[in-house]
């Protein structure tokens, strides 16, 4: 999937859905942080946060009381009409989201104390910009190997055939080069159980681990075999592999 297909994928998505996986039934084993939660520990009642790729708002509405206002941005025209609608039913107060690029952030320079990006791409040099000097940045990506017995089933995917530890490696250089003196990343590769068939369909429908799911010939079949192959007691086995940097200005 090219920058192209998946903008296009991921504002499919956001119109209908936002980025929203609430109602799919599944429980891991290994997870060594919650990637908001770690926002909010370093976020004081003062503080303006940005939140890059900020998809339907669903996080950071959950989190607006750890802050003195909070922005989300997004590159997709259905994230933000989502993100506006989970506003207006909130009633929150404090938030404000936007359609914009993490290519250019058009904020003034030093305007953040705190900056987030959750699975979205980002610019360091544009996250520099905005943030104020011993402001700190915190993003989770997806690792290369994430759900890697689902692409290795279809034969393609995410990253599929990519050395794992290429994208953190690559974006903690970035931030070292944008002027970042302290980059520090850490991971876990935890184990995923899918309760039901229906959850693993969910997924691959709303999320682009492997490209144009359901329009290849034997997509039903392989991801059927692949359901009975990983089947176990606590449900459909795959794996979710994430990497936590943590960036101080």
């Amino acid at each position: 999937m090219n920058e192209v297909e998946y903008e296009k994928f991921y504002d499919q998505v956001g119109k209908v859905n936002g980025w929203n996986f609430s109602n799919v039934r599944v429980q891991s084993e290994g997870v060594k942080w919650n990637f908001y939660e770690e926002v909010t520990k370093r976020c004081t009642h003062s503080d303006i946060l940005l939140d890059v790729g900020t998809g339907g708002g669903e996080n950071v509405l959950n989190i607006a009381s750890s802050c003195l206002f909070l922005v989300g941005v997004d590159l997709s025209h259905g994230m933000i009409k989502k993100a506006q609608s989970n506003l207006e039913e909130s009633e929150i107060q404090n938030v404000r989201f936007t359609h914009m690029s993490s290519d250019c952030l058009q904020f003034p320079n030093g305007f953040f104390d705190v900056v987030s990006c959750n699975h979205a791409p980002f610019v360091a040099t544009e996250i520099a910009k905005v943030l104020k000097n011993g402001g700190i940045f915190l993003t989770q990506q997806v690792s290369e190997a994430d759900k890697l017995n689902i692409k290795e089933a279809f034969g393609r995917g995410q990253s599929f055939g990519e050395e794992d530890g290429t994208l953190r490696e690559a974006y903690m250089q970035e931030l070292k080069e944008a002027g970042f003196s302290e980059v520090k990343s850490f991971e876990y590769d935890a184990i995923d159980y899918y309760e039901r068939q229906e959850d693993i369909l969910f997924l691959l429908t709303h999320a682009p681990i492997i490209p144009n799911f359901g329009q290849e010939e034997r997509d039903s079949e392989i991801v059927q075999h692949f359901i009975e192959t990983n089947q176990t007691a606590k449900g459909i086995r795959t794996n979710s592999k994430r990497f936590l940097i943590i960036a101080k200005k």
